[in-house]
């Protein structure tokens, strides 16, 4: 049996969002401060990644909750119109200062934002040294019930909806496009996205009818310097997607590492126990295992030699503020349009 209260406690807590200290010298964009906050519970359930891509399974019942911020623009007196949304998907380290930031600044663009916390319903704090305890296609099924409470908001258009994902959380935002798996696991097959956005994405594995997308507009932006997520496979799936007729691109910058867009870390810090599969180049097969695409075995985190330890993070002020106007404009055009 769930227990629901702590599970939902746990949740709550998750979502209080502390600034962790700036790196010297390091400038805060400045952001609106949302008009109105509502935590939503959200029932969601924790998948293997076997269990998300055969489909059919139940999963464990999991707890969680997202803050809904809505923009000052929309909640002032009289305010009645419903507005569009971005789901903002975490990435290893959980929520963090830049995800409260990115929530700002959408704001001031007339967004509303739901800030989903995937780990703190489920007592994870951070998967960095430990992949295994979330599979990143589970966070995809959080995703779609996120799209699911939103739609049923009364303050928010449920066909301008759009989700943003940060690495781990970038697979969720990205893939979701993917008809089979929306078909598999949004509710009834039918609720989309309008418009999906992957900051330092994994694409390195090839997932079967995975160019067969919806018609939202796909867009991903990478540090070419990334060697915790590689860029290389990204660049791969968006040909296929284009190849597909796809509305589909990728937007790289040079010099630019993992977590680029937080100017609350420092431009370049080492992380020694992070898990990282830069190396690893992976596929589905028809039976829907995970397999490595040069030995043939089927993939395990745990024990697959191209899984490796040691990447880096770090900010970069020209990248940040460039990643932050795209996807901003980007957002802004599809959804207010």
């Amino acid at each position: 049996m769930l227990k629901t209260a702590a599970q939902l406690l746990a949740a709550l807590v998750g979502l209080s969002v502390l600034l962790p200290a700036r790196a010297p010298g390091a400038q805060t964009p400045t952001g609106q401060t949302p008009g109105r906050i509502e935590v939503i519970p959200i029932r969601s359930a924790t998948l293997t990644g076997e269990e998300f891509l055969r489909g059919g399974a139940s999963g464990r019942e999991a707890l969680l909750a997202g803050e809904l911020r809505l923009p000052a623009t929309a909640t002032g007196a009289g305010a009645a119109a419903k507005v569009p949304a971005v789901v903002l998907v975490h990435g290893s380290g959980g929520i963090s200062g830049s995800i409260d930031l990115w929530a700002r600044d959408l704001n001031a663009a007339g967004l509303a934002v739901f800030v989903l916390d995937s780990f703190s319903g489920r007592g994870i704090t951070s998967t960095v040294a430990d992949q295994n305890q979330l599979h990143s296609l589970a966070m995809m099924v959080d995703a779609y019930r996120a799209l699911d409470a939103l739609s049923r908001h009364p303050r928010i258009r449920a066909d301008r909806i759009a989700v943003l994902g940060f690495s781990k959380g970038a697979v969720a935002s990205v893939y979701s496009a993917v008809e089979r798996f929306r078909q598999a696991h949004a509710a009834d097959g039918g609720q989309r996205f309008a418009a999906h956005v992957g900051l330092y994405t994994l694409c390195n594995v090839s997932y079967r009818d995975d160019a067969r997308v919806s018609a939202a507009p796909i867009r991903l932006f990478h540090g070419a310097a990334d060697d915790y997520v590689a860029v290389d496979p990204c660049r791969g799936y968006v040909a296929r997607l284009k190849e597909a007729g796809a509305d589909a691109a990728l937007t790289e910058y040079a010099g630019a590492h993992h977590g680029f867009d937080s100017p609350l870390i420092a431009p370049l810090v080492p992380v020694p126990n992070a898990q990282t599969t830069r190396n690893c180049r992976l596929a589905e097969d028809a039976a829907g295992a995970v397999r490595n695409a040069s030995t043939g075995e089927v993939y395990a985190l745990e024990r697959d030699p191209c899984v490796e330890k040691g990447a880096h993070v770090g900010h970069h002020a020209e990248a940040a503020a460039a990643v932050r106007g795209a996807a901003r404009e980007f957002l802004a055009a599809t959804l207010l349009r």
